[in-house]
């Protein structure tokens, strides 16, 4: 019985042991997959890369190619005064980057000058490295997609984060429940956002057409705040008759001419008959 005992116990350790073997074999795989991200001159100089690094999204090794920082150091040197000050804003971008405890980032020495351009650079060392490229500009972008190499584009990013409205744009919503105030309701975008809508208490349950006004961005999310479009028309129009009805109290009557002549008329006919008498 002991050695059955055993032979049972050694086989759970066996099968333990080999579970453990297949996870962290795969673990290593796909840390293999992850390629490294090749940063373009125009995305440091954007500087927007900052809050996409300090957001923990990026799961990739940033690049940053010795000739991109030469690039950068040769127009904040020769460039115009525009120009110049970019660039200076680029380098120190390199160095937020490289102090981004959420990302790594590391500088590549090919070189401090590319000989056939950094944008062609960059190809060659996306394709070397099985890597992808993080850029903005248009046209290595559209290179890029022909070479089969993943881009990732900010502005893209950007385009897929912006608020599904912006002010003044109108949409048909229903109204589910009572706002903080008592004069707000309250409805949800498809997408989950929430709509606090003015002076619609009286619209819970129905579905409205609304204007936004304005939008809010917190930690917890975004929310919007929005107005009834055909309560704001209906005040529109009160508001018109009430102007007009003040300018209409307010005007002079008019004279009566007709009125006037019939008057002087009797006063001379009275004077004629008195003439008359006296005679």
């Amino acid at each position: 019985m002991e050695n059955i005992f055993i032979i049972i116990l050694l086989v759970v350790i066996l099968a333990q042991v080999t579970y453990l073997v297949l996870v962290n074999t795969k673990r290593l795989a796909h840390r293999k997959e992850i390629r490294p991200i090749f940063v373009d001159t125009s995305v440091l100089i954007d500087g927007r890369i900052i809050a996409v690094a300090q957001s923990g999204f990026i799961s990739g090794k940033l690049v940053i190619p010795r000739s991109v920082i030469g690039e950068l150091q040769f127009l904040a040197d020769n460039a115009d005064a525009e120009k110049r000050s970019r660039a200076r804003h680029g380098l120190d971008v390199v160095s937020i980057l490289q102090d981004t405890i959420l990302v790594t980032t590391e500088i590549l020495q090919d070189g401090s000058r590319a000989k056939n351009g950094v944008d062609e650079q960059l190809l060659t060392l996306a394709k070397r490295y099985n890597g992808s490229i993080c850029t903005i500009d248009y046209n290595l972008n559209k290179v890029a997609q022909v070479e089969g190499i993943p881009v990732l584009n900010v502005n893209d990013l950007a385009m897929s984060l912006r608020m599904a409205y912006l002010p003044g744009e109108k949409t048909l919503i229903e109204l589910t429940q009572k706002g903080q105030d008592s004069h707000q309701a309250v409805g949800h975008l498809s997408d989950g956002t929430m709509v606090v809508v003015e002076h619609a208490n009286g619209k819970i349950g129905q579905t409205v057409e609304v204007e936004f006004i304005r939008s809010l961005q917190t930690a917890a999310g975004k929310m919007m705040f929005a107005k009834i479009v055909n309560l704001d028309k209906s005040n529109k129009t009160d508001n018109r008759r009430q102007n007009k009805d003040q300018r209409n109290s307010q005007l002079k009557p008019k004279f009566n001419y007709k009125k006037q002549y019939k008057s002087k008329l009797s006063k001379v006919e009275d004077n004629l008959v008195n003439l008359a008498n006296k005679r």
